[in-house]
Parts: C-alpha cells; structure tokens; sequence
C-alpha cells in the first residue's frame, strides 16, 4: 500500500522557479536609480569635498539595500516556500521523493541509515533529513514542518527502515 504525502503550493509555480529573477531585477533597478541620482547631482571634483558626503552615503545605503534585500528575502523565501510541490511516496520497500520539477530520488528501505533533524536552524522551519547509504555513495533528502502531517512521514519512513528519528 502507496502512502502519498504532498506539500502544498501557496504560490504559483512560475513563482517558485523564478521569484530570484524578479527580486534581483528589482534590486538592480534601485541601485540603478541610486546611481543615477548621484551622476545627477553628484560633483565630482578631486580632492575632499563634504558636499558629496552624503551622495557617497546615499550610494552605500543603496547598494546595502539592493544587495542585502533580495538576500533577505530569497534566503526566508526557500526555507519556507522551496518545497513546495514535492510529493514522498512510501511503498512496500521504498521512499521516494518527487520534486516539483518531476525529477525524483529513490531509496531503498535498507538502505536509509539515519534520519535526523538538523541541530540549528538558521532560517526555519527545521529541517529532518533522511540519509541513505549504497555501499560508498551517500546521498540524502529532507522534508520541513511544512510538510502536512509532517509526523506521518517520518514516522512512516522510520518503520519502514526501522532506523530512529534522531531530535536535538
């Protein structure tokens, strides 16, 4: 018997694949306009000229802005939507995880070694990662409190491979 559990989609799926583009543009576009103020009404002189001071610290401001933004947001935005649409698939001997691209990865019930949760979060939700090993290859999926039922999976997963949930 199939057990499938998927995250829901909050925002559209084009979204999800290219919210980076759009927050960058935009960002590169204030630093833009930051740029064209100061070539505006900047004067540009050699030597020290205190008139252009607060130009310089516009400039700055604004490139802390346009690069520190988007960061910001991009960072928080996959923590908490990057998952959207992925599905897990628990089968008789396997799990398997489905991206929102359709690409896949599969792992054998022996061969899922450890499931833990990561011990700090730097940007939520925690992640519980589920580790398999195949001889020398190791590789490794995780899912998020996002995830509906989020107990049922890794309670699902942990007897199916009959490996412990490991919490900080």
């Amino acid at each position: 018997m199939q057990q499938v559990f998927e995250y829901p989609m909050t925002y559209p799926g084009w979204w999800l694949d290219y919210y980076y583009f759009f927050t960058w543009t935009l960002s590169m576009l204030f630093l833009a306009t930051g740029w064209g103020i100061f070539f505006r009404y900047g004067k540009f002189s050699y030597g020290i000229d205190l008139g252009c001071l607060w130009k310089s610290l516009l400039l700055l401001l604004m490139t802390t802005i346009a690069l520190g933004g988007p960061n910001y947001y991009n960072t928080r935005f996959l923590a908490e939507h990057g998952q959207e649409g992925d599905r897990v698939v628990l089968a008789e001997d396997s799990m398997i995880y489905v991206f929102r691209d359709g690409s896949s990865k599969s792992f054998r019930a022996d061969d899922i070694a450890a499931i833990y949760q990561e011990e700090i979060t730097f940007n939520p939700p925690p992640r519980v990662f589920i580790v398999a090993e195949t001889g020398s290859v190791r590789d490794s999926v995780f899912v998020t409190a996002n995830f509906p039922r989020y107990d049922d999976i890794l309670n699902g997963v942990s007897a199916l491979s009959g490996v412990r949930i490991d919490r900080p």
